[in-house]
């Protein structure tokens, strides 16, 4: 986005750079209108990288802006032909990942898979969070893909692009269908979410907790209701991921609390205070990843934070860039979830003096393997004799 670009120049060109970088994107037509954007956390909507025309909004003189729709959610059905996605990254804990839904209306502005929508011929920005697909035949995929002769078990995490408990999981209920075949297979399962929905599985999660089988984590960015409904406008409120921390940790089920991403220069302030209330929610790890940017996340960031926290733009972006050698974002492995140089060093340690003090990240939860029972239920094809 070329306007963004020339809005992020202007905003440290002069003294008065936050009110022009505005002002350009004001008179870009990038700017989706407040009323059609209503609790979502994106402000643009721009073409896909691989679509072939870049489009923007300006006023023909009939006044035809004021008579867009609003964006409004719509769910697709998807049909993949596997649902357990491998990936081989040497900073990523897990090796295997399910992704029940494509797309989340949770509207978190600096969500890392938002780029992926292009892949459909869509945008990451308010395409994201409005055209979201769903797989309903996503438990009758897992369980043939684990009833496969050779499948060797090993932790699934779930929830680490879009969040599986989003709000169409409540409807839906994809989520838990997964959990069931999860359960019957004594297969290990890691959750990540930003939801309070996650509630509605302690039953499940419970009896696998039982077993070394099912550990969650829940996401909190910020104590900070305000900000939080910027910036992740329908996730759960901070105050109700914490009750579901305890909740999840009464019932006995390992319980971790990210608090990803760190924003330096607007969340790394209340370090200290997430991680006290996580340890007063009950969780017994925490874990944090630093603001990343990638492809067409860096954009969008920059609208939402001119748009929302202008006084603190040039601050932010100042402070990112020292972490990813004067770039908006460094992909190298080792450097992407933590970044580099004094800034990314004095959050570390604060964060490890952090978690030391409360007594958390004493010993990390390991899932049991050793228990699975591959599935021969309807879902399975029958072998030929």
């Amino acid at each position: 986005m070329r306007d963004v670009s020339t809005a992020d120049r202007a905003a440290f060109s002069s003294p008065d750079g936050i009110d022009i970088a505005n002002h350009v994107l004001d008179e870009s037509g990038l700017r989706v209108g407040f009323d059609r954007r209503r609790g979502r956390g994106a402000g643009v909507n721009p073409s896909g990288r691989y679509e072939p025309f870049a489009r923007s909004s300006f006023d023909d003189g009939w006044n035809s802006l004021e008579a867009l729709p609003a964006f409004k959610t719509d769910v697709q059905v998807e049909k993949p032909k596997t649902i357990i996605t491998r990936n081989t990254s040497p900073d990523i804990s897990f090796d295997r990942s399910i992704n029940p839904y494509r797309g989340c209306e949770h509207g978190c502005v600096y969500c890392f898979a938002r780029p992926t929508h292009a892949y459909m011929g869509m945008s990451p920005g308010l395409d994201f969070e409005t055209k979201l697909f769903s797989k309903p035949d996503a438990a009758s995929l897992l369980e043939r893909e684990l009833s496969k002769p050779g499948y060797e078990p090993k932790s699934i995490a779930i929830g680490t692009n879009t969040d599986p408990y989003q709000p169409i999981e409540k409807r839906l209920g994809i989520m838990r269908q997964i959990l069931e075949v999860l359960e019957a297979a004594n297969h290990p399962v890691g959750i990540v979410t930003k939801s309070a929905l996650v509630t509605r599985d302690i039953d499940i999660l419970q009896r696998m907790a039982a077993k070394g089988l099912a550990k969650v984590a829940l996401s909190v960015t910020t104590l900070d209701r305000t900000l939080a409904r910027a910036m992740e406008p329908r996730a759960a409120t901070p105050s109700k991921r914490l009750e579901a921390v305890k909740a999840l940790s009464d019932a006995g089920i390992p319980t971790m609390v990210m608090t990803a991403p760190i924003i330096p220069g607007l969340t790394d302030s209340e370090i200290e205070r997430l991680l006290e209330a996580a340890k007063t929610a009950g969780a017994r790890e925490v874990g944090y990843v630093l603001l990343r940017l990638p492809m067409e996340v860096s954009p969008l960031f920059k609208e939402w934070l001119l748009r929302h926290y202008p006084n603190r733009y040039r601050h932010v972006l100042s402070l990112l860039r020292s972490m990813r050698d004067g770039k908006d974002y460094d992909a190298e492995w080792g450097k992407r979830m933590r970044g580099t140089g004094p800034y990314a060093f004095q959050i570390r340690r604060r964060f490890e003096m952090t978690a030391r003090r409360l007594g958390l990240n004493e010993k990390r939860t390991e899932l049991r393997t050793d228990l699975f029972t591959a599935p021969k239920g309807a879902g399975v094809q029958l072998a030929l004799l």
